[in-house]
């Protein structure tokens, strides 16, 4: 593993910039997982990589080595020796591919349910919003360091930065991953995406069988994980579900702690998502399609 993590240190940094076309943007509804984004990164053009791998070449020389890289552990640093490392015999980027499938198997899958849980819960919150409170009310739900202050959305970056929409629209794309500091693309020609990070809730949770089980058991709790859906509030939960308030919270608080359902704070209110765990229970076993 140790050479993979080089090749990836090569092209994400610990700082500063690292190429647009990592992050393929998605175009379309349709389930966008790992095979996809995949896909789209084995089909970047060979201009856009070599100017991008210039640019993170122009970027390195600048800021010297991360920290403790030694000089026979990074690739040369011009674009076409970066290029060489990332590639394999047979294909353009097939080491840095393989790379990013043996980190996302050791560091990601493990645990994609709880970042899964964390990213749906994000979603509930602003659909919330939108809902209540149309666009400004989505804008203004977004984390502290992004502020809407229209018909500007200010953010703090670590450069001076200005992105014009011209029209495009903006993708907002809750990430688990990303901490500080929004990102978006380098590029101002892309889609506008801008990634924030999600709210984390500690270490993830992985339910195992215990006491829980006995209490989940009835009819009741069976409608009341059925009527969370795309999220409820605890009021809500208790007037799909047919039980009273107090009842609606306690079941809600039992499959909690069985890690079948998220619960995070909406305004004065709460608001409860099913985990991937949750859903998967509802749909017999079946698994969430990743997107």
């Amino acid at each position: 593993m140790n050479g993979e993590a080089h090749l990836l240190a090569a092209v994400v940094p610990p700082r500063g910039y690292f190429p647009d076309f990592l992050t393929p943007s998605r175009e379309g509804s349709e389930p966008f997982g790992l095979d996809v984004g995949i896909e789209a990164l084995r089909d970047t053009p060979a201009d856009r990589l070599h100017q991008e791998l210039a640019l993170l070449a122009a970027g390195r020389q600048r800021g010297g080595r991360p920290p403790g890289e030694r000089a026979h552990d990074a690739p040369g640093r011009s674009p076409e020796a970066l290029l060489e490392a990332l590639s394999g015999r047979t294909e353009p980027l097939g080491r840095l591919i393989g790379a990013l499938r043996s980190y996302h198997r050791a560091a990601v899958e493990p645990y994609w349910p709880h970042i899964r849980a964390s990213i749906e819960a994000d979603r509930a919150i602003r659909g919330r919003a939108l809902l209540d409170g149309g666009a400004d009310g989505l804008l203004a739900t977004l984390p502290p360091m992004i502020r809407w202050r229209s018909p500007v959305l200010e953010a703090d970056y670590p450069v001076d930065r200005e992105l014009h929409l011209n029209g495009r629209g903006l993708l907002l794309q809750p990430s688990f991953f990303c901490r500080g500091t929004p990102v978006v693309y380098r590029d101002p020609s892309l889609p506008p995406v801008l990634v924030y990070p999600v709210t984390h809730h500690g270490a993830p949770f992985f339910a195992e069988p215990g006491p829980w089980l006995g209490r989940l058991v009835g009819h009741t709790r069976s409608a009341v994980l059925q009527a969370i859906g795309n999220g409820c509030t605890t009021s809500e939960l208790a007037r799909r579900a047919g039980v009273s308030l107090a009842s609606a919270s306690q079941h809600a608080s039992v499959l909690r702690e069985a890690g079948l359902v998220l619960t995070l704070r909406h305004g004065s209110s709460v608001l409860h998502t099913l985990t991937p765990l949750g859903g998967s229970l509802l749909r017999g076993g079946a698994p969430l399609a990743l997107s």
